[in-house]
């Protein structure tokens, strides 16, 4: 019987790089993801994408509109673990329901709120451009309350979930029983 390639890591099988990693995820979420268990294979994407996630989180972008960005690169890169764990996590944060149905559809519909529908769109544009959005573009996102700043963090979600959602495809991640709920 062969190995797979990615295996569900545990910190006796994983590189040594990935352990200290691995021990923190565990400790701050009470189980070891299978999704980290998985990217273990390679600590330099696990050790970047934790990182890169939690400056993310710490940008000046509020929760909800961190969350609608993570939500559509979840749903565009077709990251059923990433639709299910953001999906928990909207909720946890109160967001309409109506808003996180709208988000979970892989063409998502007009969002419910114009705010939100701006970041969405705004991260879609950089996505088809490459960054090269134009000044309506840009202004567009602007008008509802972003700065210039966010619109470069936009850029910065846009790099921490596409190795999140990459990853966890290339891997075939499944998704954690805790969160079944939530798919």
């Amino acid at each position: 019987m062969s190995t797979p390639a990615f295996p569900d890591h545990t910190l006796g099988s994983a590189p040594a790089a990935a352990r200290r990693t691995m021990e923190a995820v565990t400790k701050k979420q009470g189980h070891l993801p299978a999704a980290v268990a998985r990217l273990a294979t390679s600590p330099e994407l696990l050790d970047g994408f934790l990182k890169i996630g939690a400056i993310f989180e710490s940008s000046t972008l509020d929760p909800l509109s961190r969350e609608v960005l993570i939500m559509t690169m979840a749903t565009r890169n077709h990251c059923h673990v990433c639709v299910a764990m953001h999906t928990a996590k909207l909720t946890a944060l109160g967001a309409d329901p109506e808003l996180i149905a709208a988000l979970r559809e892989p063409e998502a519909r007009t969002l419910p709120d114009e705010r939100q529908e701006a970041v969405r769109q705004f991260t879609l544009s950089v996505l088809a451009t490459a960054g090269a959005v134009d000044e309506a573009t840009l202004q567009a996102f602007l008008a509802h309350g972003y700065t210039p700043r966010n619109a470069l963090e936009v850029v910065l979600g846009i790099g921490a979930y596409t190795m999140s959602t990459l990853g966890n495809r290339m891997t075939g991640a499944p998704l954690d029983p805790h969160m079944a709920a939530f798919a």
